[in-house]
């Protein structure tokens, strides 16, 4: 396969994942926000299985607890209590920390429904499967290299969202958290982080003329199928 075609097809995971993350896990399964259609759900959740290894019910959990202490102490991954270079680079072993305690994911998602892949043994390592599937695709070497290449941006995008999305950009709202407009590209719109703030349940990101949040337009199309019920708006209309 031409090298240029790995590294499109590579960026398109990542994206993928992204949006994932973000509609699926965050905006839906978290915040509810939005209700999606069983098979939207269980396709997101799929594609995080193979590529990211996440488990729906902590990442929830984590970022529940991570709102209701919100930058202070208590707070997961607070650049405020840990200082940002932390977070920035250890926000991946704050989560694993965190999202390994039960009493966090107990508390925090008691109304979490389990679906088909979690009742799969073992599915947090399903993120080997997406290596073999890249392994098929591009060879062991090219398909290893493609496979860390993704798990380093997901979680360097995150690490940013959870670091300088608290104290770098600017706020539209008397949060800590910030936006960056640059950041929500490549983040699916979670670099609008003092908006979502602001409004932690709604299913928008993007208020203020000039915000761009990628995923709303999938939310839109989504909802026009039939595949989606947005729930949520923020209380103050985009310009």
């Amino acid at each position: 396969m031409d090298f240029v075609w790995m590294i499109l097809i590579t960026l398109g995971i990542v994206q993928l994942s992204a949006l994932a993350t973000t509609v699926y896990l965050h905006r839906s399964i978290t915040h509810r926000g939005l209700e999606l259609h069983p098979v939207v759900a269980f396709l997101m959740h799929l594609e995080l299985t193979l590529f990211t290894g996440i488990i729906p019910r902590e990442w929830a959990a984590v970022h529940r607890k991570h709102h209701h202490f919100s930058d202070r102490e208590g707070d997961p991954h607070s650049p405020y209590i840990f200082g940002m270079w932390k977070v920035l680079f250890g926000n991946f072993f704050m989560y694993r920390r965190e999202a390994s305690n039960p009493e966090t994911i107990r508390k925090y998602t008691p109304d979490y429904k389990p679906d088909l892949i979690d009742r799969i043994p073992g599915n947090g390592y399903g993120v080997f499967l997406g290596l073999g599937i890249l392994m098929l695709m591009f060879g062991w070497l090219w398909g290893t290299v493609a496979w860390l290449a993704h798990v380093v941006i997901y979680i360097v995008v995150n690490a940013m969202i959870n670091s300088l999305g608290h104290t770098i950009g600017y706020r539209n709202w008397d949060n800590k958290a910030t936006n960056l407009r640059w950041l929500a590209w490549i983040s699916g719109g979670e670099g609008l982080h003092n908006n979502h703030h602001e409004f932690p349940s709604a299913a928008r990101f993007s208020i203020k003329k000039g915000e761009v949040d990628p995923a709303w337009p999938f939310i839109r199309l989504l909802e026009a199928l039939g595949l989606a019920k947005v729930k949520r708006l923020p209380m103050a209309k985009a310009a």
